[in-house]
């Protein structure tokens, strides 16, 4: 039987001892280390794949233990034939750790690192107490491939990111690699591997790192279509998330047109609603103030109670009317109507002078400066609306008896009017508030009002590209001052609105 056994390992040394082990080892370490430079790429250009980092960094460590087995002479020391075996283990463990990473399951660096410990102490004291013979190195080798290559297996096993097909094709190949190793172990029992009946490399280890350079070969390949599995299945994945995201942002575009239309459509009806119910109300009001002053000729001249009844009637009508004015020149600035003309800034101070006379408050105005602006452009309306509504503002929260001190002037490029009186001022803590639509300071509820004064001041005065400022006035009281910046709302050819305003 011993005869038989001793042929057939001849035989097999012979036909394995045409493979050149120099020549190969070259190859598989060009083409290892083409493989890993091609991950190193792969890892830069999908970042996100961060797991393709480990695997390059695994194909990095076989190709350095095929360089320093390349690199190997005749009488390797010790340290050197531990080195070259621990290169290419290390590489075997990122490989698994990485794949492992990629198709989203546990790491295996813990677990590796604890065996590659185990194998490293066990091969370092086969080489150091029993340097003659090679077959417990051989033994040990094979038991760590067949652990990594067994979690390797596992891996696949459990995955279900990729297809099938792609699994058992990989799980094929690892398992013909592990097969090949438990065969190395095998031979030698047919042909015993000694120092002394060959060196530690020999051409009969060529078999070997051939099916090793295929097997690597062939593992590269199917990680490369897992990755562009993965890639596709990402992009497969974003363009469905695109796809959602699209259908929502048009849902919710068309849930906002819709909503835009509905608001488009009540405030339009709410308009109408205020212009029919304004013009309905200054017809009675005018008919009002058209009675009381008849009242005042016929009964003339009339006595003291019916004349301040008659003067109550009055300002109750003047209060109603500049309500509607207020609304009106809310809808108007609504409408983005504007009437820009050249302003007279004297005429429009005789113009609020006039409006306060009419209610017999004209005499408590003080116009303290009223300084001619030549270039201002803007909506006389508007402004005189905004003037009016300060003015007011001031005569109503001051004493009876106290003057409100107007002044038109300019200074730093901008028209500046001040409104000031000696009134009950605003609280500090409320400033932020005042201006917002229907907002009364807390000082203020006793005294009649609408809340819509400031409110429509400043959105006047935004048409105006303007601003209002109120503080506290030293000695009591409160300051307004507006800023509207020259030559304010030019029309694109002045000369034209000229001739149309003379025409």
């Amino acid at each position: 039987m011993m005869p038989v056994r001793l042929a057939l390992a001849l035989r097999m040394r012979d036909q394995f001892g045409m493979l050149d082990l120099k020549t190969l080892l070259l190859l598989e370490f060009c083409t290892t280390s083409l493989q890993a430079v091609a991950w190193l790429l792969a890892w830069r250009s999908w970042r996100h794949l961060y797991q393709l980092k480990v695997i390059a960094a695994g194909f990095v460590a076989i190709a350095l233990g095929l360089l320093l087995l390349l690199q190997r002479g005749p009488d390797p020391s010790l340290f050197r034939i531990v080195l070259d075996n621990m290169m290419i283990k290390i590489g075997l463990v990122l490989l698994a750790d990485g794949m492992a990473r990629f198709l989203g399951q546990p790491s295996f660096l813990r677990i590796g690192t604890i065996f590659l410990a185990a194998h490293f102490v066990f091969w370092s004291l086969a080489a150091a107490f029993f340097p003659a013979d090679l077959a417990l190195r051989i033994h040990a080798s094979t038991a760590f491939t067949v652990v990594m290559m067994g979690l390797m297996i596992r891996t696949l096993y459990l995955d279900r990111t990729q297809p099938g097909f792609l699994r058992w094709i990989t799980i094929t190949l690892l398992a013909e690699y592990m097969g090949a190793s438990l065969l190395q172990s095998a031979l030698v029992y047919l042909y015993p591997a000694t120092v002394q009946n060959g060196p530690v490399l020999s051409n009969i280890n060529a078999w070997y790192f051939f099916q090793g350079h295929l097997f690597i070969t062939g593992f590269f390949i199917c990680l490369l279509f897992m990755v562009g599995m993965r890639l596709s299945m990402d992009l497969r994945d974003r363009n469905s998330a695109l796809a959602r995201e699209v259908a929502e942002r048009k849902r919710l575009e068309d849930e906002l047109s819709a909503s835009l239309e509905s608001e488009k459509s009540a405030r339009h009806e709410q308009r109408q609603l205020v212009r029919m119910v304004s013009h309905e109300f200054r017809t009675p009001l005018a008919a009002i103030r058209y009675a009381s002053g008849m009242l005042e000729v016929i009964l003339e001249p009339p006595r003291e109670a019916v004349a301040k009844r008659l003067r109550g009637i009055d300002e109750a009508v003047s209060r109603m009317t500049k309500l509607i004015d207020r609304f009106f020149a809310e809808e108007r600035q609504v409408d983005g109507v504007l009437e820009v003309e050249e302003v007279d800034i004297p005429r429009l101070a005789r113009q609020v002078q006039h409006h306060f006379e009419q209610v017999g408050l004209g005499s408590r105005l003080c116009f303290a400066h009223v300084e001619e602006v030549p270039d201002y452009w803007g909506d006389v309306e508007m402004l005189r609306t905004v003037v009016v509504n300060l003015v007011d503002n001031a005569l109503k929260y001051s004493p009876k008896e106290a003057a409100v001190e107007i002044a038109f002037f300019t200074r730093n490029r901008l028209l500046t009017i001040e409104v000031s009186d000696r009134g009950i001022g605003i609280p500090a803590n409320e400033h932020s508030h005042v201006g917002r639509r229907f907002f009364r300071a807390s000082n203020a509820r006793t005294t009649s009002g609408s809340g819509l004064g400031l409110h429509n001041c400043l959105q006047l005065l935004g048409y105006h590209e303007g601003s209002l400022n109120l503080r506290h006035r030293e000695g009591g009281g409160t300051t307004a001052t507006v800023r509207l910046p020259l030559p304010g709302l030019l029309p694109e050819n002045p000369e034209k609105s000229e001739e149309d305003a003379l025409a």
